[in-house]
Parts: C-alpha cells; structure tokens; sequence
C-alpha cells in the first residue's frame, strides 16, 4: 500500500520558493499583457465534455480526465486546455464585433505527461487576438510572446516558425485516412523519410515529391527562398511562404538579437492550426517553452467562426528555467502586546513591507524571507534599524 503522503505521478506540490516565484512572474506576465490591451478571463476548470472537447481533436480528447456530473448525469471533463473556453466566451458571451484580445492564467489538467519531466498539472499562461485576420496580429502575438521570455531573463532565444497551410497546399485534394494522415505528419514530424515514402501508393508522385522536400526544408531565413524553388506553387503554399517572410522580416528588424529559424516540415498542431505556427526555445531546454500561431477554425464549433492568434505555455516551466532570484527582503520584529510596537508593524505592512514577527521560542530560526532590517526599542520608540 502507497504512503498516504505520496502524490500520484508526475503531480508535485509546489513549495514557498518556487511558489513565490510563479506568482510574482504570473503578476508580471498578467500586467504585461494589459499593456498589449489584453482583457483577462476566468474559465471554470471543469466543463460539458462537449463544449470543452469541441472541434480540439482526438489529441486533445485524450488527454482529457472525464467525469460525471451528479447533478444532471451529464458527461463533464477538467480542461486540459483552456483556448477552447476562451474561444467559447468570445463567441458566446461577449459576442463582440471588433477586435478582442484575452489573456488567461490557470490550471490545466492532462491525462499523461508531455514528456518524460513533465508535469500533468501544468499552469498555463495563455493570450489571444480574435477578430483580424491580418499579419498584424500574427506579429502582435510574436512580439508579446517573445516579452515573456525577455521578462523571464532568458538567453538564446530561438523562434522557430512554419505553416500548416504548407502541407495542406501541396495536399490538395489526395485522398488519405485519418490514420494515413496521422502516419504522414509523424513521418514529417520526424524528419523519417523511409515512413515517409510508404504513402507513396496512395499518392500522385508530384505530391511525393512536394513531401519529400520538407523534410530538408529547416533552417535560417534562407530555407525560405529554397522552399519556392523545390515546393509545388499552388495558392496555398505561396500565401503561407509569403506570410513568413512578412514575419521574418519584421521580427528581424524589431528583434535584430533573436535567432530565427524555420522547420516547414514541423507539423505540431497541424489539426489545430490553420495558418502560421510558432515555437519558442531557450537555452536550458531542449523541448519548446511556448508554442502559438493561427487558429481560425477554433470558434466555428460555437457558431462563430472569428480570426485568432495566440500563444500559450507552462509557468512551472517558465519559472524553472528563469535565473533564481534573491530572497525577498524583510523585516524582522519581536512578538509582543505592547500597542506601539503593534501599530509600528501595521504601519510597516500598510506600506507594503514584509514583517515577520518572530514568535517566542523561534528566534534562530530561518525562513522564506531575508531579513534585512528589525525593529527595535530605541528611547521609548520603535525604530527602524539595519542588520
């Protein structure tokens, strides 16, 4: 039998430093998102699975953890992810005309992890644009994105871009099963051409070949200019490598210190994006911190089909690449009755100070905080000394 105390795996309880690190950065990512113009909403973490599931996918649906409702008997599910309620509530209940962009902060819950450390619990920080289908949202969302990591005090920054419309465009109207298309963008994902080629039967030979020339297709800004020249030119594909090099030479000029890169083969999201696609990566993590691009469909499940963008990732994440930040200063006070001393640490705290009073028989112990001034007695007054 399991010790009571022992949490399920990949679950972890998150202790007084790392806590007071993500909440400090969640403030921070949620004040810098104001200023972008962003509005913050709340979704419940527990939905009707077919709201909460609606138009996601199998991928998602899986990792979905489903119960029953008590109350109506209805089939419920906790969110694994939140853009589809943030899409529902720009359909739904603010049913605006313009522009909106949202921003949301709050638990997720998976099934299984992402990855072999992750957590099943993550605390996603999302931002969304609905309502402009212009590149300049697109940029918008880069730019924010690329905020966090600037705020996070990470180094080597990576933004790597592609676009789903890139496979759809050479695609055209082949006939594959869900199960042959799930096999083409595994072979793609994995740059694996011999998995690659076992579609070959259910495929014209220029499709073949349009396929076989992703896979080489990553790199710098350059990969752009040899995607025209070995990719099939239909409208799709053309729009999607004309939007790119909008991008790229917007970001390349705003952010002149950033590494940009392109894997037009990377279909992450493919059944959910429907445009450009972008992943962050930083120095301490081979997996992406973030992740984001277009996703124009998301709202047409809720009979509403509007333009979005967005992004969004893992806090824990974030915060556990971010430099350690020094312990956060304090003062320290002696427990007592005495009035004065009481309204001196009121005044303290009313002007946003940290004090901790330290409690009869505690006097060497150490805690969250560094204290680096205390409150003593001098000729009948409290005071305010250093350490």
């Amino acid at each position: 039998m399991a010790s009571a105390w022992l949490l399920p795996e990949h679950l972890a309880d998150v202790l007084p430093s790392q806590a007071r690190r993500i909440e400090e950065m969640r403030r921070d990512l949620l004040d810098m998102a104001r200023t972008y113009g962003c509005e913050l909403v709340m979704p419940p973490l527990l939905e009707h699975l077919e709201s909460l599931l609606s138009g996601a996918g199998h991928a998602l649906d899986l990792k979905t953890f489903k119960l029953v409702d008590q109350l109506s008997g209805r089939s419920m599910g906790l969110r694994a992810d939140t853009t589809p309620q943030v899409a529902r509530i720009d359909a739904h209940l603010l049913n605006r005309a313009g522009v909106t962009r949202l921003c949301y902060c709050g638990p997720v819950l998976h099934t299984r992890p992402d990855g072999l450390h992750s957590t099943r619990e993550p605390l996603q920080f999302g931002a969304e644009i609905y309502g402009h289908a212009g590149l300049e949202a697109d940029l918008e969302v880069q730019e924010m994105a690329l905020e966090v990591v600037r705020r996070a005090g990470l180094k080597d920054v990576i933004l790597d871009l592609g676009d789903a419309r890139l496979v759809k465009g050479i695609l055209g109207d082949s006939p594959l099963s869900a199960a042959q298309l799930d096999s083409l963008i595994a072979a793609l994902a994995g740059k694996d051409l011999a998995a690659l080629r076992e579609l070959a039967p259910v495929l014209p030979a220029h499709v073949m070949k349009g396929l076989e020339a992703l896979l080489s297709l990553y790199g710098g800004v350059d990969v752009l200019a040899h995607a025209r020249t070995v990719l099939p030119v239909t409208a799709l594909v053309t729009a999607a490598l004309d939007d790119l090099q909008w991008l790229a030479k917007h970001l390349q000029f705003t952010h002149p210190e950033m590494r940009l890169s392109f894997d037009l083969a990377d279909l992450t999201g493919y059944a959910y994006y429907s445009g450009v696609r972008f992943a962050l990566y930083a120095q301490g993590s081979s997996d992406a911190l973030l992740r984001g691009g277009r996703y124009d469909e998301v709202g047409a499940v809720f009979g509403r089909r509007r333009p979005a963008v967005g992004f969004s990732l893992d806090l824990k994440t974030l915060v556990a690449l971010t430099p350690s930040s020094p312990l956060r200063a304090a003062v320290r006070a002696p427990w007592g009755e005495e009035a004065g001393l009481r309204a001196a640490v009121r005044r303290l705290r009313e002007a946003g100070e940290t004090v901790v009073c330290v409690l009869p028989g505690h006097e060497h112990e150490g805690d969250e905080f560094e204290c680096d001034r205390e409150l003593r007695l001098v000729d009948q007054q409290w005071v305010l000394c250093a350490l």
